[in-house]
């Protein structure tokens, strides 16, 4: 429905974001202009160019919004994760955000935004740092700011994407927890017997 009346200073911005989650959630990314949120919104089809130069700077917007609410969805899974059993459940918990938000998930992750965009690149910094914290607590020794984090961030973020695209089972919670589960465990099994390089050492 869409909203009337005038928007104060302050309330264009929110309400411009409010309307663009809608249209997401409702016709997913295709459905995404400057001019359905201003119907939306119910204000000037011109309004909402006061916050957001473009499609683009609104997704950003809207992205920084879904990595804002992913790190406090994962800080409530575990706030200080360090062992491979809160790493899976971080994982567990990761990927239950993109099945419950699959629309918001794909503007984070697969629509084209502002990479220069100071508020989207704020809100994945606190991501990237929680992945890097969790990195050095599961995985004494091992480089924070190196491969690692990233291998890590892939292989859920990989899986999170295969089950939203159909390629995994994700007919119940239970059944994508555990292969979400099964998955990160492969991980710490096969880490152990890999040195420098990818080799054991003999």
């Amino acid at each position: 429905m869409s909203q009337t009346g005038t928007y104060h200073h302050g309330d264009l911005r929110a309400a411009c974001l409010r309307a663009a989650r809608e249209l997401l959630e409702e016709d997913g990314s295709a459905g995404l202009s400057l001019r359905a949120v201003a119907r939306r919104a119910g204000v000037s089809a011109t309004a909402p160019y006061r916050h957001y130069e473009d499609r683009d700077a609104l997704v950003s917007a809207v992205a920084a919004e879904g990595y804002r609410e992913l790190a406090q969805h994962l800080a409530a899974a575990h706030p200080s994760p360090s062992t491979p059993d809160d790493l899976a459940a971080v994982s567990v918990a990761y990927v239950r955000f993109a099945l419950d938000h699959p629309a918001l998930f794909r503007a984070m992750f697969a629509e084209p935004c502002d990479p220069t965009n100071e508020e989207r690149v704020a809100a994945t910094a606190v991501i990237t740092e929680y992945v890097r914290g969790l990195v050095r607590e599961a995985f004494p020794g091992a480089d924070e700011t190196g491969a690692l984090p990233t291998t890590v961030w892939a292989l859920v973020h990989g899986l999170a994407f295969l089950h939203l695209d159909g390629k995994l089972d994700s007919s119940s919670p239970e059944v994508v927890a555990d292969q979400v589960r099964a998955a990160v465990n492969a991980l710490f099994t096969a880490s152990p017997a890999l040195g420098p390089g990818g080799t054991t050492d003999e």
